[in-house]
């Protein structure tokens, strides 16, 4: 993980956690990270080409994204894991534009507040991971650009898959050990 990557996931976690959408353990799974680089390189080409005049939306779809493969992984894995190309399965249900509304209420099965509260959320957490992204002082239309850009997308899946796992449920905290 690079440098850049590691910063902002502390600091994106930490924002997470006061919004009380996450643990401070992060609620994860080996199948979910296992789909990153699939998700990945079938995303890139819309995202990127979305980023210069939508850049929230850019990385508010790969949260969505992480979030309707956490909401697959519990619902039926063996199931869903089947699918060679996750993001473009989900992108091609209504398309790039209307994924967000797709994911929320035939994935997620969001409705009224909920529908509107994870909006927002995605919203709030697309603007922070942004923000920080254009503080960090890098030129534009760089490799590093790039890399710092498909790193933002990383943490975008991986928070998305934890507030959904956290949603359903899910909990990862410290226990003693059975075995004393």
């Amino acid at each position: 993980m690079s440098d850049y990557e590691n910063r902002l996931q502390r600091e994106f976690h930490n924002y997470l956690v006061q919004k009380g959408v996450v643990d401070e353990r992060l609620q994860s799974t080996v199948d979910i990270e296992e789909r990153w680089q699939t998700v990945a390189a079938s995303y890139i080409p819309d995202g990127i080409k979305e980023f210069q005049n939508y850049p929230e939306a850019s990385l508010g779809w790969m949260m969505y994204t992480g979030m309707a493969l956490a909401h697959l992984w519990d619902e039926d894995w063996k199931l869903y894991s089947s699918i060679a190309e996750p993001y473009l399965y989900l992108k091609s249900k209504r398309g790039y534009d209307r994924m967000d509304e797709y994911i929320r209420e035939e994935v997620l099965h969001l409705q009224a507040d909920d529908y509107v509260n994870v909006e927002e959320l995605v919203g709030d957490c697309a603007s922070f991971v942004y923000s920080f992204l254009r503080h960090q002082g890098i030129e534009p239309g760089t490799v590093e650009a790039f890399n710092a850009y498909v790193d933002s997308l990383h943490q975008m899946y991986i928070m998305g898959a934890a507030i959904e796992f956290k949603r359903l449920g899910y909990s990862m905290q410290k226990v003693d050990s059975i075995y004393s």
